[in-house]
């Protein structure tokens, strides 16, 4: 199966590489006839600077994709690339290194730590890499997603969308080569999720980030420059800016 159009979209001076790309990638749980295969033979790559979404209707494989494009899940076929690094022949200690490093992931419920301020949340990433903490780089992350006067607040503090926004400088804070969002929307008033919508649309946009997101709403979908609509653990439609309400039409046939 060939890549989805839409996945890796061409400029000036020629193709676009892949930031992440999965080569006829089946991930199964289970044994013998108990046995679910959640992603089935799926090649797709996803372009650097590109935002795709991911939807399809539940137990569709959306979540699968992501963890194992991701490196989170160990597939049971294929090959994951993540640029020039394989992440199904790679040890374990490469994989942690790699996720703290070349990965980011932002979470729906956020996954902030209670009792550290939104600054520290942001420092964590840099502590387990075993990097250098740079004061000024924190500070400079939170001021790009609009909260660097609530870096001393801790996530009671903060409404749902600044907490998105801190989770969203926290994995941005290692400069990671993909951005992986689950939901990244789905715990929000419709306000908070278009300023998160609006933060993600500038991080592809004006610094070239690569985004993959699984959500079930049409209007994060169409966020996007591209979605990917999975059934039954396959890719069966993709389409390229498309509308929100396209998005609802072609997934409603899906679900039908």
């Amino acid at each position: 199966m060939t890549a989805p159009a839409g996945t890796q979209p061409r400029r000036a001076g020629g193709h676009v590489p892949a930031a992440v790309e999965l080569r006829a990638v089946s991930r199964h749980y289970g044994r013998r006839q108990a046995r679910v295969r959640a992603l089935d033979d799926v090649t797709v790559a996803f372009a650097q600077g590109s935002w795709t979404a991911v939807m399809g209707p539940s137990g569709s494989g959306k979540s699968t994709l992501l963890h194992c494009a991701a490196g989170l899940e160990t597939v049971s076929a294929g090959q994951v690339l993540l640029g020039e690094h394989d992440l199904t022949a790679a040890r374990d200690a490469e994989l942690t290194a790699l996720r703290r490093s070349e990965i980011g992931f932002v979470f729906q419920s956020f996954n902030l730590i209670a009792s550290l301020t939104a600054e520290q949340n942001v420092m964590l990433p840099l502590k387990l890499a075993g990097q250098r903490i740079s004061g000024k780089l924190v500070r400079e992350v939170l001021a790009s997603v609009g909260l660097e006067q609530r870096a001393k607040h801790r996530p009671r503090e903060l409404s749902g969308g600044q907490q998105q926004r801190v989770a969203i400088a926290r994995a941005m804070v290692t400069r990671p080569r993909v951005l992986f969002a689950d939901e990244p929307t789905g715990a929000l008033d419709s306000a908070s999720a278009r300023q998160v919508l609006g933060l993600l649309r500038e991080l592809v946009s004006g610094n070239g980030q690569t985004i993959v997101m699984v959500t079930h709403d049409p209007a994060a979908a169409a966020s996007a420059d591209s979605v990917l609509f999975l059934s039954d653990g396959r890719i069966v439609d993709h389409a390229h800016a498309p509308s929100a309400a396209e998005v609802a039409a072609r997934l409603a046939g899906l679900e039908g």
